[in-house]
């Protein structure tokens, strides 16, 4: 009995010893590297590593998750399909914006599904989509209440992409720490915040995501494993910098374990290739180190 004691009280000492050597490795990763970068990481919805936590990164498109949770709740709520149609008219598709939407569809004067726009947002980052989306549930403000009444402070959603694409320095106004992102997407996946319908559909349209392949997902690919990931790329500031590039996502092990990881690159003087590779080298490493420690 003496010896299970101790050993129960070894346990908390254990499980630090392992979390300070994750973070140990993602601090050595991004050492020297010309950029914020903000890391968090939790394992099995219990162990917690971040780094650089206590700044504020700008969230760029990685906000389309957010956005779609929210809106999830909305047309519960209202207990509508997915199927909702909604009309889309050619002022609603602005030029010299991200938006394969447009591209696709330049006049306007149709209609289209909200199942359908969300997979122009969440897989395809599209600006427009994520505008006209906007406009249907009440604007940024209403996603920010949502997301906050879930209990995350540390996020801020106020403008959306047309008002981040008059003015770049709105970006870092739409903001979150790593580590709120990370329990959002803990949330979204644990809890029943919704029908699940709402819930099958953003986890496999994540799961999907045809955006940032040379990010989060680059090491995973080919393992067996599911990721669900939502991107977000900014343009860069005065000063030559890349405002974000960011990376959020879950993973889903074979061996049953799981965790949520959020990546933000803000105010860069790397190169976008580089950006992302960091990206994709902090992946490696969590990757690496969950399949060591959970054997």
């Amino acid at each position: 009995m003496r010896s299970f004691i101790i050993l129960l009280c070894l346990i908390p000492t254990l499980l630090f010893a392992r979390q300070s050597q994750l973070k140990t490795l993602l601090e050595q990763a991004i050492k020297g590297k010309k950029a914020e970068i903000g890391i968090a990481v939790i394992i099995d919805g219990k162990d917690t590593v971040t780094v650089n936590n206590d700044i504020h990164y700008p969230l760029m498109s990685v906000f389309k998750f957010h956005q779609a949770v929210a809106l999830a709740d909305y047309m519960d709520k209202k207990k509508l399909p997915l199927g909702t149609l909604l009309s889309i008219k050619k002022s609603d598709l602005k030029p010299n914006t991200y938006s394969p939407l447009r591209d696709q569809f330049p006049q306007g004067g149709f209609e289209m599904s909200i199942a359908d726009l969300l997979k122009y947002t969440l897989q395809q980052s599209d600006n427009n989509a994520c505008d006209i989306l906007f406009n249907y549930q009440g604007g940024p403000d209403s996603v920010n209440r949502y997301i906050q009444s879930l209990g995350i402070r540390d996020c801020e959603i106020t403008h959306t992409e047309n008002d981040m694409h008059e003015d770049l320095d709105l970006c870092y106004s739409n903001w979150s720490t790593p580590l709120a992102a990370a329990k959002l997407l803990e949330i979204f996946r644990r809890k029943t915040l919704f029908d699940e319908a709402y819930k099958d559909f953003i986890y496999q349209t994540m799961v999907e995501c045809q955006t940032g392949q040379d990010r989060l997902v680059a090491p995973l690919l080919d393992k067996g494993i599911t990721v669900g990931h939502k991107t977000g790329t900014g343009d860069f500031n005065a000063k030559g910098q890349q405002i974000g590039c960011n990376d959020i996502g879950f993973v889903l092990l074979p061996n049953g374990h799981a965790y949520s990881i959020a990546v933000f690159v803000k105010d860069s003087a790397e190169s976008s290739l580089e950006n992302s590779k960091i990206i994709a080298d902090i992946s490696r490493i969590v990757y690496k180190y969950v399949i060591r420690t959970t054997k």
